[in-house]
């Protein structure tokens, strides 16, 4: 027994880092489109630290966070916004673009640069469910004994995880209540679930003595999505629920079991109907057979009674001294024999039978036992199959050429039993691997959410741009394998998102969007 316990604290041991890490990978993409909202005095030479807050980006360019973290600004003109993302080596400078006390909500436009956008959830926050505060406490600046340099320099956000607790709210504007801790820097920050969505921005927190528990309110994505679409800004959301990799394994292999089972017993139905076609096309073709036998003995007998009638014939009149007629009869006598002897000697075989079976032609694949899918098609989000976190699920089309060419212009590689071509999009911060089966028409759409640095030295991989063209060439296929395994080198073995795609002959409408 003692034996028995021990195996199992090793297997809970070496599972439980693994959900942790699938959750933190999502949870750290989000963090990376968070930054310190810095306020800083000047007088022409010097500067002077005032205070700062936290923000997170709803565009490439504009940054969320709350109306008080920037309210000085508006009444000190001396004051200058600062925007210091948590990688890299830059910072940024902003100004308001729209101020909402009412809800605590401003948007800071970015006088340059781009950072990642987060991507809000949209559908009902559950009571209980784990969330995080993505921010910087002052609290930790202090203890850590930070200066005006190190709090300007790109520095690593804080994580606090808690609970939602549903049902109360602030009663100024809609907020949701949590348990995540919070400290004084964290305002403007977001609130997100496990797969890295925002459900909020976080705005104040209670006030504690050391004896009571501590609650936090965020304002919620109802204010959010008001505010951004009054400031004329269209963010990313998601409706989807969030679950993990490991959730979308089990359901995809159940789903997979079910399918094969299911499969099985479609194959033994349509063997059983070929078979059954197979026995009634037999049995035609016997009686054919035997039909056409029949008549052919049939008629070999009357040819001969008439030859018999016509040779007797000849000889009766041949014994009168009627040669000429007796020539007429004995010729056409000879005539009906023969033919009665061809007729009886070519009558079908019932080897024949085997030639006349006729089975009707199975046109659902091609020669080559693949699905005809090269043309238009229409690809459709399996959700059961899938995993989303920052996407939404959208349709797309999808054009195959036989050889591996996707809407005339990429070219993708063979792998396995399918094809697949990794890629790098100009404007968006993630890797791509998509991969597409001709035999079952499904197409996997995978993507990875990597850090600033293994972002930068992916897009050095396609430094003199994306590889164009479709075609058979060695070298350009050597070329598109050489990027996707160096790709694979600098990525984690889990992505943070996995799409598939079920494709069907079609087009998309006009008015879709694809991925």
């Amino acid at each position: 027994m003692v034996a028995l316990f021990r195996r199992l604290a090793l297997i809970l041991a070496l599972v439980a880092p693994l959900s942790a890490r699938a959750e933190q990978q999502d949870i750290a993409a989000a963090a990376r489109g968070v930054v310190r909202v810095v306020l800083v005095a000047t007088n022409g030479s010097d500067a002077y630290f005032v205070g700062h807050g936290s923000g997170f980006a709803v565009a490439p360019d504009k940054i969320l966070t709350n109306a008080h973290v920037v309210e000085l600004t508006r009444q000190e003109k001396n004051l200058v916004i600062g925007v210091i993302p948590s990688e890299g080596s830059k910072t940024f400078g902003g100004r308001i673009i729209a101020y909402s006390p009412g809800n605590d909500l401003a948007l800071i436009q970015l006088e340059e640069g781009s950072l990642p956008v987060s991507t809000f959830y949209g559908g009902a926050v559950s009571d209980g469910q784990h969330v995080t505060a993505i921010g910087y406490p002052g609290t930790v600046d202090r203890a850590q004994g930070l200066g005006l340099k190190q709090m300007v320099e790109p520095l690593g956000t804080v994580k606090t995880s808690g609970n939602v607790s549903s049902g109360r709210a602030s009663q100024n504007f809609d907020t949701v209540l949590h348990t995540a801790p919070l400290a004084a820097g964290n305002s403007g920050g977001p609130l997100v679930d496990d797969c890295g969505r925002v459900l909020g921005v976080n705005s104040f927190g209670s006030v504690s003595d050391g004896n009571d528990a501590e609650f936090g309110f965020a304002v919620s994505w109802r204010e959010v999505a008001s505010f951004l679409r009054q400031a004329g800004v269209s963010s990313l959301h998601t409706v989807l629920p969030c679950r993990s990799m490991a959730e979308a394994d089990a359901a995809e292999a159940a789903l997979t079991q079910r399918e094969e089972a299911r499969s099985e017993q479609s194959e033994r139905a349509r063997a059983d109907a070929r078979e059954a076609a197979m026995n009634k096309a037999r049995d035609t073709a016997e009686r054919d057979v035997i039909s056409a036998r029949e008549n052919a003995m049939a008629g070999a007998a009357v040819l001969l009674a008439l030859a018999v009638l016509g040779l007797g014939g000849g000889g009766l009149f041949y014994s009168q001294g009627k040669e000429r007629r007796a020539t007429c009869w004995l010729a056409g006598g000879g005539l009906l024999l023969f033919g009665a002897i061809g007729l009886f000697f070519l009558k079908p075989s019932f080897s024949s039978i085997d030639e006349r079976v006729k089975l009707p032609e199975d046109k659902s694949v091609t020669a080559n036992n693949a699905y005809a899918w090269a043309g238009d098609n229409l690809c459709k989000v399996d959700l059961d199959r899938s995993r989303l976190t920052v996407s939404e699920p959208n349709d797309i089309g999808f054009n195959w050429a036989d050889g591996g060419c996707v809407d005339g212009h990429t070219q993708y590689v063979s792998s396995g039993t399918g094809w697949q071509r990794a890629g790098i999009p100009d404007d968006r911060n993630f890797v791509t691997v998509s991969r597409f089966d001709p035999a079952t028409g499904i197409l996997r759409v995978q993507r990875w959410l990597p850090d600033l640095d293994t972002m930068a030295r992916a897009r050095a991989l396609v430094k003199n741009g994306p590889i164009k063209g479709c075609g058979s060439d060695p070298a350009l296929l050597a070329k598109i394998a050489s990027l996707q395994t160096d790709l694979g080198a600098l990525l984690s073995a889990q992505p943070n998102e996995r799409i598939v795609y079920h494709c069907q002959k079609g087009r998309l409408a006009p008015a879709d969007t694809r991925q």
